[in-house]
């Protein structure tokens, strides 16, 4: 029972009031936290659908330009191809005219790869922005999560110690329900039973003995009679005997006892008288 006591103790200390209220306060801001991540996440990730769109417009665009680069790069070539074959034929006016659609060419292809820079410029920082808010809904949920992870933890600490505190009590209420009845047990093997007395009362057809009468003329009777102290006596001890009362109360041996002072005294006068 002390053990159960030093344990309910402990645990009472351990899951104390104040220390629960902390354990509270640490859960309520852990899930704040957790509530805002989520929401941060939330909110982001709702601008990634629209952000990969840009990323396929401009990727669209990209690819236009590269094409429209690629086309004017094999146009071109045919010009030049072009050019060496008229030259060799000698026709210089048409060489001039080609030689002039050339260079207007080359000047298309030079804004065309500007263009090709820019769609690809474009693309590239469409998609670091739709990397960065990939990384951001990441950070803000894994947040969210850690932040849950920390709120379950102290619940779970929280839960224990309210647990180890209710199973301390009853620990404790069962030892002392059995130290309860233990002591029960102990006192009443260990307690005699009180037995009343019985009162001893003489059958109802008994007699009880009679006095026997001296003849009222023998000298020796009168001489020798009972005197009233004598008597008395007689009839205390009769009264005792017919009570059946196997222990005589304080009262009537004192009058036994003051009977046979008298029938004492009566004997000494008588023998003073005589001589």
């Amino acid at each position: 029972m002390q053990e159960a006591l030093k344990n309910l103790e402990a645990a009472k200390a351990a899951a104390s009031p104040e220390k629960i209220a902390r354990f509270n306060d640490d859960i309520a801001r852990f899930q704040e936290l957790r509530d805002k991540m989520a929401a941060q996440a939330a909110e982001l990730r709702e601008s990634l659908p629209t952000m990969q769109a840009d990323i396929d417009a401009a990727q669209a665009k990209y690819d236009e330009a590269i094409n429209r680069a690629s086309k004017l790069q094999a146009k071109l070539d045919m010009k030049l191809e072009e050019l060496k074959a008229v030259e060799a034929l000698g026709d210089e006016e048409l060489a001039e005219t080609i030689k002039q659609q050339i260079k207007s060419l080359r000047q298309e292809i030079v804004t065309a790869k500007a263009r090709v820079d820019f769609c690809e410029m474009e693309l590239r920082e469409v998609q670091d922005r739709l990397k960065r808010q990939e990384r951001q809904v990441n950070d803000c949920e894994r947040s969210a999560e850690m932040y849950k992870a920390h709120a379950d933890q102290f619940i779970a600490w929280r839960d224990a110690l309210l647990d180890n505190l209710k199973k301390a009590q009853t620990v404790y209420d069962d030892a002392c329900k059995a130290y309860e009845e233990a002591k029960a047990a102990a006192d009443k093997a260990t307690s005699p039973e009180i037995t009343q007395p019985t009162e001893t009362t003489p059958p109802s057809n008994s007699t009880q003995p009679t006095e026997t009468t001296q003849p009222t003329g023998s000298s020796a009777t009168s001489k020798y009679a009972p005197s009233s102290s004598t008597k008395q006596a007689d009839t205390t001890a009769d009264k005792l005997a017919n009570t059946g009362d196997t222990a005589p109360s304080a009262i009537a041996l004192a009058g036994i006892a003051a009977a046979g002072l008298g029938i004492t005294a009566t004997a000494t006068r008588r023998i003073r008288n005589s001589k």
